[in-house]
């Protein structure tokens, strides 16, 4: 199976570079492999989102795996943003703790962990970096507040 890795903007895929070019050598139907990754990245518009597709040459089939953009990505997303702070003392937007979980959930694979409760404090890490708080508060504050159980119930591990 030959791999083509490479960012494309959600739901935007096109023909042009950098996707047609690496595709068209592998002799495969490249409006497929276009519709098909802007089906899959649709969730994603506006955002670079890192694909791979695997294709077959014998065959000519071909498989995509659709990778999730940044976290940073996914709270300006949230947020309608189009810059974070770059000074985590200052405070930019709140998100909802439902949307920080949204996150957590989209980031679960890459999170390194299995469990719901700790992706959301990793969330909340990039959320402290970015100047970003939750439900108002300092993403910090979340952070014990979740230590010492206060939204447990909004976790289902």
């Amino acid at each position: 199976m030959e791999e083509i890795s490479l960012l494309v903007e959600g739901g935007k895929a096109s023909a042009g570079p950098p996707l047609g070019p690496a595709l068209g050598p592998l002799g495969i139907n490249i409006g497929l492999v276009i519709a098909e990754i802007n089906k899959k990245t649709e969730e994603f518009r506006g955002m670079r989102v890192p694909v791979t597709v695997f294709v077959d040459r014998t065959t000519k089939d071909f498989k995509i795996r659709i990778g999730v953009p940044p976290v940073s990505s996914l709270i300006k997303k949230e947020l309608n943003l189009q810059k974070l702070a770059s000074d985590q003392k200052l405070m930019i937007a709140s998100l909802s703790l439902d949307q920080t979980i949204k996150i957590a959930k989209m980031k679960m694979d890459s999170l390194n962990t299995p469990q719901l409760k700790k992706a959301v404090k990793q969330i909340l890490g990039t959320c402290h970096n970015m100047g970003v708080y939750v439900e108002g508060k300092h993403a910090r504050t979340l952070q014990r507040e979740i230590d010492e159980g206060k939204h447990d119930h909004v976790f289902c591990d």
